[in-house]
């Protein structure tokens, strides 16, 4: 056996313990070296081809052949989309609390001003209240926070699936270009079954009760139902549109005569009309668009490999080789 091997979650653990068990003049004799694949070369090409294909460097150059796709459908590809008030798609998001449940919530502070100018809430009289507060995020912003915890603890969960990332992978591993979409205030586009939104109402410091006529962060549920809803929108576009929650990849590969940038034009097309149709809209920012490889849930996917991001594994890749039993312990 070779004393040289390629770091991977299936073999590490294995060559390891064999290495530990070996007597120590054997374990004198064997070196274990963890190599850098030969593929970094190529690697940092398709970073540098991703980081090309990011929707705002597209809208740079109308040369692009993504370009007048995404000038033809801007209403829905778009950095400022419209707050409005969602339409009725046939997905409303629903509460259903345990019989005898109790529900009640302390008054704190929150801030909506501006969502009441847009109608996705309302001045509300409900009998409901819940705390709500602010937590700063990593780039300095504040991001709102509403305590349902009471009412989460009261609500049956939803059994809905979440989509396998192994599946989603294998489905798009060895095409050729791809593209990331990303889904601009997701929850907000979803609207509340009628009889529940008083149960979403939260206070304002100046003593304002107001209510969510939109599905809110921070309801239990709310995940399941955004994702059945993205998920039901985009069946029928499944064999080559992936969705993950606020994500959607689409994969294509050159066929039926047409060269691969022009079925993945097509089948941008499509997507962009199932969003136009309902009212659904991208953030251009962080869309990336016919790129050769893509970042999808915490791994890199391309023509010729699915790897993981180097960033996630490094604390793995950077191990000490444990040169004894006590090492391996640790």
């Amino acid at each position: 056996m070779s004393d040289r091997f390629t770091l991977s979650e299936d073999n590490i653990l294995y060559y390891l313990g064999t290495s530990c068990r070996k007597s120590d003049r054997q374990q004198e004799e064997t070196v274990l070296r963890l190599v850098v694949p030969s593929t970094m070369d190529v690697q940092e090409g398709f970073t540098k081809q991703r980081a090309t294909r990011l929707g705002f460097e597209i809208l740079k150059n109308p040369e692009d052949p993504v370009y007048p796709l995404t000038n033809e459908y801007s209403d829905v590809v778009s950095k400022h989309p419209p707050s409005q008030l969602p339409p009725d798609r046939g997905v409303r998001h629903e509460i259903d609390l345990v019989p005898g449940t109790k529900y009640c919530c302390e008054l704190i502070d929150a801030f909506f001003a501006e969502k009441g100018k847009y109608g996705v809430v309302r001045e509300s009289k409900s009998p409901h209240s819940t705390p709500t507060f602010c937590v700063r995020k990593p780039n300095g912003k504040w991001c709102l926070v509403h305590a349902y915890s009471k009412m989460n603890n009261a609500t049956v969960p939803a059994q809905t699936p979440i989509p396998r990332k192994d599946v989603l992978l294998n489905n798009m591993s060895g095409c050729t270009l791809y593209s990331a979409l990303d889904l601009v205030d997701g929850y907000y586009q979803i609207l509340m079954r009628e009889s529940d939104i008083p149960l979403t109402t939260v206070s304002t410091p100046s003593g304002m009760l107001w209510e969510w006529l939109a599905m809110p962060q921070g309801l239990s549920n709310s995940p399941a139902t955004f994702n059945r809803l993205v998920t039901q929108l985009f069946r029928p576009l499944r064999t080559f549109a992936q969705t993950y929650f606020d994500g959607i990849f689409v994969h294509s590969r050159a066929e039926d005569g047409q060269t691969a940038m022009e079925v993945h034009l097509k089948y941008l097309r499509r997507v962009f009309e199932v969003m136009r149709a309902n009212k659904l809209y991208f953030n251009i920012d962080k869309c990336v668009f016919a790129a050769e490889e893509i970042k999808v849930l915490g791994c890199f996917v391309s023509r010729v490999s699915v790897r993981a991001d180097p960033g996630k594994v490094k604390a793995i890749a950077a191990w000490p080789t444990p040169r004894s039993q006590k090492d391996l312990r640790k």
